[in-house]
């Protein structure tokens, strides 16, 4: 019988309850700053990173998971005595995590070749971000919990990202720009004509699939998206930063038009956030 560990990395933004709650493994992407570096999700909270974002001179950055900890996660799981372990990363186009996490698996079974008979790592490139691939780590656990089978699991796990859409609306730009990392925004210079861009991800790169002009209407026309888009009756999760205002408004609208609450409300990752920034909005949505 197949005894089977969940894990991710840490721009997966899954909550702290859940993870602890599912018993996923999450190991952290690093965050650099001057001089001194973060483990993502273990040293900063979201709230002290937005302070950084905003007042620092300097433009934090990121870099891939540290290959000791792949290491350390696979000899313990293996420790541990479990037959399988799936393992779901960042987009491999955004970070060079994906490849860290193959490379130590090829590693770990030179270094114990008994294992390659009785333990099994699956890695699954999610092409997206934050809770994009989190949502399907967690139900990847629930489904763990109800003894569904490695290939069901897996199934799962595709097919969710396969129809998966993040939707982020940056209130400005100020970060999108700085960071250099969501290419289609970068270049777009819609501030000075008060538009704001509406960004996903597809095939693993950015796009802006909406503009809207305008802090007023931009709640209401974002949601208009969305709903045009959502697969009715599937799940969904609200992502905040640190402009409250927007966010409930935005929150209760959602109330408003949609048939069932949301999953759950967190935070935009640390991660996600040197591209946003703090001040912006989003949600995660299964596509018609």
């Amino acid at each position: 019988m197949a005894l089977i560990k969940i894990s991710t990395d840490s721009t997966s933004d899954i909550p702290v309850n859940l993870k602890e709650e599912l018993n996923i493994e999450v190991v952290p992407l690093m965050i650099i700053h001057g001089d001194k570096e973060y483990r993502d999700g273990i040293d900063l909270t979201t709230r002290q990173f937005y302070e950084i974002l905003e007042t620092s001179d300097i433009m934090p950055g990121s870099s891939c998971v540290p290959l000791v900890y792949y290491t350390n996660l696979y000899e313990k799981v293996y420790a541990d005595g479990y037959t399988d372990l799936i393992h779901t990363t960042i987009n491999s186009k955004g970070s060079s995590t994906y490849q860290g996490a193959n490379m130590m698996r090829d590693q770990f079974y030179e270094d114990h070749p008994e294992a390659k008979e009785k333990f099994n790592i699956h890695i699954i490139d999610s092409t997206t971000y934050s809770v994009g691939y989190g949502w399907a780590v967690i139900e990847a656990a629930r489904m763990v919990k109800d003894g569904k089978s490695v290939e069901d699991i897996i199934a799962y796990i595709n097919d969710w990202i396969a129809h998966v859409r993040p939707v982020m609306l940056p209130m400005n730009l100020k970060f999108v720009k700085k960071s250099g990392r969501i290419s289609a925004a970068a270049a777009f210079v819609g501030d000075a004509l008060g538009l704001k861009p509406v960004i996903t991800f597809e095939d693993g790169a950015s796009k802006v699939i909406s503009k809207i002009r305008g802090e007023k209407r931009a709640v209401k026309e974002f949601v208009d998206l969305i709903e045009s888009e959502r697969e009715v009756g599937t799940p969904y999760m609200l992502v905040s930063g640190n402009n409250d205002e927007q966010f409930l408004k935005f929150k209760e609208e959602c109330a408003l038009r949609f048939e069932r609450e949301p999953e759950f409300v967190y935070d935009v990752g640390n991660i996600i956030s040197i591209n946003t920034g703090p001040n912006m909005i989003g949600i995660i949505y299964r596509m018609k």
